[in-house]
């Protein structure tokens, strides 16, 4: 027989706050394979690590004393970029695998969002951004054709940038292979100075398009419970049964009923 205090009940979790549960059959969809999802988070790693080093090649904002080579700071500097730039290119190549690989989100056809259709729904979901109404937009499993256009652009211009990037690289090593290989990058361009300008002018980009891609996953998550961010991450995202898509039609899809057991923090319902 135990003659201790009775132990006090187990209190729920997130703060002991009551939520709201929703009705109704959901539907698992599986949208981003683990090839993309890995490229994705190392390219954002990258782009981030080589954008900062970029800024410090292009205008060292710290000096240090002595000689060069007791400190070899510039060396560094450039040496993470470099190794960035080449996980940045590891990445990239598993992309372009993933575009002939992957399922109908992911190809290359979902890259190229330009039909009438889809402009159309461009123009829309950037009215509703711009008034902050998310109930006049259209639905998507995937990328909405908004977001894709901004994908597409960024790939493009990080192509500009591995291209341009490799071109100046070569210059240590006239003969060499990026020497050889991109060597026809300055003469494209008119001078190895434009080169220069061309990927100093599109870094500014990425901070602009990390700011306003993070804004809207974050927003598409808030307000349209669309379980953006969280898809990056497991691959995919449940979505109501009875909601229409443009991209995907639910039903192919097997509906999973909702759990029909009760949860201490699920307000109990009628």
């Amino acid at each position: 027989m135990t003659t201790g205090k009775p132990r006090p009940p187990v209190r729920p979790s997130w703060f002991d706050t009551k939520l709201p549960r929703a009705r109704g059959d959901i539907t698992w969809i599986y949208l981003w394979g683990a090839p993309l999802r890995f490229s994705h988070w190392l390219s954002a790693v990258t782009l981030l690590i080589l954008f900062v080093t970029g800024l410090f090649i292009s205008f060292p904002m710290w000096v240090t004393a002595g000689e060069a080579s007791s400190h070899f700071l510039m060396g560094r500097f450039r040496f993470i970029h470099y190794t960035a730039a080449a996980f940045l290119v590891f990445g990239g190549i598993i992309r372009v695998y993933w575009m002939f690989a992957g399922n109908q989100f992911e190809r290359w056809p979902a890259l190229w969002p330009f039909t009438r259709t889809n402009l159309r729904h461009a123009l829309t979901m950037l009215k509703s951004y711009a008034t902050l109404n998310a109930d006049i937009q259209p639905h998507f499993v995937g990328h909405n054709p908004l977001a894709q256009g901004a994908y597409t652009t960024i790939y493009v211009l990080t192509t500009i940038m591995i291209f341009t990037g490799f071109a100046m690289y070569g210059q240590s090593n006239p003969g060499g292979f990026f020497y050889t290989m991109f060597g026809w990058v300055p003469s494209l361009l008119g001078g190895l100075q434009h080169v220069r300008l061309l990927h100093h002018s599109i870094a500014w980009f990425y901070p602009i398009f990390f700011c306003i891609h993070i804004y809207l996953a974050i927003r598409s998550d808030y307000l349209e419970r669309a379980g953006v961010v969280s898809s990056m991450l497991t691959g995919g995202r449940f979505v109501a049964s009875h909601e229409k898509f443009e991209d995907c039609d639910l039903g192919d899809q097997p509906a999973v009923p909702w759990h029909t057991g009760e949860h201490p923090v699920w307000v109990k319902e009628p």
